[in-house]
């Protein structure tokens, strides 16, 4: 048993309602110690904001909890099981190189997951070394900092440390521990796995839970797995839309990475686009564009399906009635995403109400930004700014265009105040732009410069200020670098 720590005073308030599920469900794993511990990054407002003591995580007993060398007092870590379809092949997976310390309760009541990610191997590493590199633990806490910011659900990281030791990738490296926050870590795998390998007993226990710890509106629903099949759908299709409005390409949409709870998760070779074209992958592994910008609906309608898949033993017990229910929720899906898509769309555009013709001014105005070459934010930044130096602007088409969306705003009931103050609530001034990733990331891995990662960070969370201050990060990079630019899996 590894040795815990008592006198910290951090606020750990801990419960373990997952390790009260079937055991079939995980695997109880203590950390591997790590060399040197030494805190990289500490997301104070987060630790506010779950009711911690930030003097006391970057303590040396702090760091030794978020490192895995010890244990607070109350925690008992696990790997969780689960499976997924990665580009479209399924397969058992499982936490190969995570854990679950367990649930963390919030002052206002909150229950969150506090993970270790970067911990070492567990039953679930299929060979793998169980560590992480610091460099690609710092990109999630960047990336999913920033779409925090940008109000879009998110997995967050409270901390990473540096643990003194390289991980062997492509090169030598140095490794890193990622604490991670989560609404939970449940995600359609974890149902694929209980479908495949634990039995319908052990799948209905899951969706009970499910529906307890996420949907609780839905406890006393007739048919649960029904409900929360048709709660995931909607908060996915929700999640989905908020991607695409701000450019944001996950790069890796297995359903081992599609939560449960609607939360984003798992930021490998996720990156933001620049100039606007559906076909943007950046992904290293993804040379067939199945994860490219304008397939992630699409991606989605197919993971959910798989999700119905695992949950129709307990949909129903006639196979039949089962599919039947379903197929229509699932097909549900698609006017679900357009609906918000176009929700959001129109409010970047300063639109408060709905007309026939939006659809059609909104893809028109896409057509333009593809055949110029328009960067996708600097585009609706201008609009909202009136900056009248924007590359759609040199479109044939753009006067026409400019005529019918003025005059559509001006139909409106929202006066011309209104509809600015919506487009700046709407389009982003910033986003993390991969050559500002790369180059902040670069300083702190390379140099130990951590200050313009946290400069960078702060810029982040506020990116609907559009503060002058700002104006350092708007710029996209040149052509060469985002025409050859790549991610990689973050392992």
């Amino acid at each position: 048993m590894k040795e815990t720590t008592t006198s910290l005073n951090v606020g750990w308030n801990w419960d373990h309602s997952y390790a009260r599920l079937s055991d079939k469900l995980y695997h109880l794993q203590q950390p591997t110690a790590v060399q040197a511990p030494q805190l990289g990054v500490l997301n104070e407002p987060l630790a506010a904001q779950l009711g911690l003591q930030a003097e006391a995580l970057a303590s040396e007993q702090g760091i030794a909890v978020l490192s895995g060398n010890k244990l607070a007092e109350g925690s008992e870590p696990l790997a969780q099981a689960y499976a997924g379809h990665q580009f479209g092949h399924f397969t058992m997976l499982g936490d190969g190189r995570a854990l679950l310390l367990g649930e963390h309760l919030t002052p206002n009541g909150e229950r969150v997951d506090i993970q270790l990610k970067g911990s070492g191997r567990t039953p679930y590493s299929r060979g793998g070394d169980g560590r992480a590199a610091l460099g690609p633990m710092l990109r999630e806490y960047i990336i999913s900092e920033a779409l925090h910011g940008l109000g879009i659900p998110t997995t967050r990281s409270l901390a990473v440390v540096e643990t003194g030791e390289n991980v062997q990738r492509e090169k030598a490296q140095p490794g890193a521990v990622l604490t991670r926050v989560a609404a939970s870590h449940l995600r359609v795998g974890t149902f694929q796995y209980a479908a495949n390998w634990g039995g319908a007993d052990v799948l209905q226990q899951l969706v009970e839970y499910a529906i307890k710890r996420h949907y609780s509106e839905h406890a006393e629903a007739d048919n649960q797995a029904l409900a929360l099949l048709r709660a995931v759908i909607h908060n996915q299709a929700k999640l989905i839309a908020s991607w695409q409005h701000v450019g944001f390409i996950h790069g890796v949409m297995n359903t081992d990475n599609m939560t449960i709870s609607g939360e984003s998760i798992d930021f490998g070779p996720c990156a933001f686009m620049n100039k606007y074209d559906p076909a943007t992958v950046f992904s290293s592994i993804d040379t067939g564009g199945r994860y490219a910008y304008g397939n992630q609906p699409q991606i989605a309608a197919w993971n959910l399906a798989r999700f119905a898949e695992a949950l129709l033993p307990v949909i129903d017990p006639d196979s039949s009635r089962a599919v039947e229910l379903a197929q229509q929720e699932i097909s549900q899906f698609s006017a679900l995403y357009k609906h918000h898509w176009l929700a959001g769309m129109r409010a970047k555009l300063g639109l408060a109400n709905e007309a026939a013709e939006d659809e059609a001014l909104i893809f028109e105005l896409l057509e333009m930004m593809q055949e110029a070459g328009a960067d996708y934010t600097n585009t609706f930044r201008g609009l909202t700014l009136q900056d009248e130096s924007l590359a759609v602007q040199q479109h044939h088409n753009w006067t026409a265009w400019q005529e019918r969306w003025l005059k559509r705003r001006a139909e409106q009931q929202a006066t011309e105040e209104e509809a600015v103050q919506l487009m700046r609530r709407s389009n982003p001034s910033i986003i993390p732009r991969n050559h500002q990733v790369e180059k902040v990331l670069a300083l702190a891995v390379e140099q130990g410069d951590y200050e313009p990662l946290e400069q960078f960070v702060e810029a982040l969370r506020q990116p609907y200020a559009y503060a002058s201050e700002q104006l350092a990060y708007v710029d996209p990079p040149d052509e060469k670098m985002d025409c050859g630019y790549v991610t990689y899996c973050g392992t």
